[in-house]
């Protein structure tokens, strides 16, 4: 699956891109250590989005990874809900409609599976960028947000 707008171009990715230990060394700048997760994870193989309904997606520029974000099953909810993990957005690239676009690219793959997904953010940013992509702020012990996928009729 392979979005296209401009020059951006939003993909799926079966390997994590060489540039990831950059996109890391800048998230930890900002502390935040979710990428440094997503390597450790990645290089030990307990986690590489590759189980059914999982999927990790790179959203690039003039081929340079400008995004990344996954989706698995939310260990602490039912097998339909799914959980977005790992989303960053390079500081260069924000307020660009990055973040969105590859979220949304996210929920259309999570919606052929799941019927919620969630996420925890534990940054005001975070809270306002996925309300602004129709999530939900919840009170849970393991979410902050939550998005349905099925139609409420």
């Amino acid at each position: 699956m392979v979005t296209t707008m401009g020059e951006l171009a939003i993909r799926q990715i079966s390997a994590l891109p060489p540039e990831i230990l950059e996109f890391e060394a800048e998230a930890v700048t900002e502390g935040f250590r979710f990428l440094t997760r997503l390597v450790a994870d990645w290089k030990d193989g307990s986690n590489r989005f590759d189980q059914p309904g999982e999927c990790l997606f790179g959203a690039f520029r003039n081929g340079q990874l400008i995004a990344i974000g996954g989706l698995s099953y939310d260990p602490h909810a039912g097998s339909d809900i799914g959980r977005l993990r790992r989303v960053y957005v390079a500081r260069a690239s924000r307020g660009q409609n990055v973040g969105k676009a590859l979220v949304q690219q996210l929920l259309e793959y999570a919606a052929q599976r799941f019927r919620v997904v969630r996420l925890s953010t534990d940054t005001s940013e975070g809270a306002a960028f996925y309300l602004r992509c129709g999530f939900l702020q919840i009170q849970d012990d393991f979410a902050t947000h939550m998005k349905s996928l099925v139609d409420a009729t």
